[in-house]
């Protein structure tokens, strides 16, 4: 038995030098990683548990700073889609690598020094450009001449606006209203604070895509159609321009009298 033993060892001592060489499952960089994180794990009470528990945190802040961020609702400004409460994920990315937020957006911005301190989550009524104006005949909301009815998730009961308004927002800022008018403290409030109470473009954090908690409330929150019809500033500048050259000055009477 003994000889055998020894025979055997001889025979895989004696292959050729060419042979292949068993692989390495791992490789230098393998075991160098393992060895770094082992030293880690030696250091940090609670071991590879902990690391792993602090490599996620760590991920979840990266995410949370950079691609979703939660936002709970403090108010009813936003009922009856966004009630007090609500959490709704914020889509960080939404803005970065495109075009800025459009009408209808629900937007959370940072309103130091134009709304008050904190974040404000409200409803994108106007961007650059739009003639924004309430109200026309019917009570409704106007942007570039064109009426939109809000019905779909304006709070029941609420008028689109009991104050009246008529701007014009500047190029790089957002005209913002709260579904729920009559509790919202919005871009209608501060038309004589600094800024005129439009929201720069710049101070928008994200778009609030999702309503997450309480489960039973969780959504995703649509574009809604109301301003699907809604000409751009310059189409409806064009528009109003050529019906004034053709009409005169009658034209441009009842171009006013509608804007309300």
């Amino acid at each position: 038995m003994d000889t055998e033993t020894q025979h055997t060892e001889r025979d895989r001592s004696s292959r050729p030098s060419g042979s292949e060489q068993p692989s390495d499952p791992e490789g230098q960089e393998g075991r160098s990683r393992s060895a770094f994180t082992g030293w880690i794990a030696q250091w940090v009470p609670g071991g590879r548990i902990t690391v792993a528990l602090l490599a996620l945190l760590m991920f979840l802040l990266l995410f949370s700073t950079f691609v979703l961020q939660p936002f709970q609702i403090p108010s009813g400004s936003m009922e009856r889609g966004l009630r007090i409460g609500d959490r709704v994920l914020v889509n960080k990315l939404a803005y970065r690598f495109g075009d800025g937020p459009r009408r209808g957006d629900v937007v959370v911005f940072d309103g130091t020094g134009l709304f008050g301190h904190g974040d404000y989550i409200k409803r994108v009524v106007g961007v650059g450009g739009d003639h924004v104006v309430c109200c026309d005949t019917e009570g409704r909301v106007q942007v570039n001449g064109q009426s939109v009815d809000e019905s779909a998730f304006l709070y029941p009961g609420d008028r689109p606006s009991t104050v009246p308004f008529d701007v014009v927002v500047p190029d790089g800022a957002l005209f913002v209203l709260g579904d729920h008018r009559s509790a919202s403290s919005d871009s209608r409030d501060h038309l004589g604070s600094p800024g005129g109470g439009m929201i720069p473009v710049d101070e928008v954090i994200g778009r609030a895509d999702w309503i997450v908690w309480p489960f039973g409330h969780a959504t995703h929150l649509d574009l809604p159609d109301a301003y699907g019809r809604v000409p751009d500033a310059e189409a409806a500048g064009d528009a109003a321009g050529g019906a004034r050259r053709s009409g005169g000055a009658g034209a441009a009477r009842g171009s006013e009298g509608a804007d309300g």
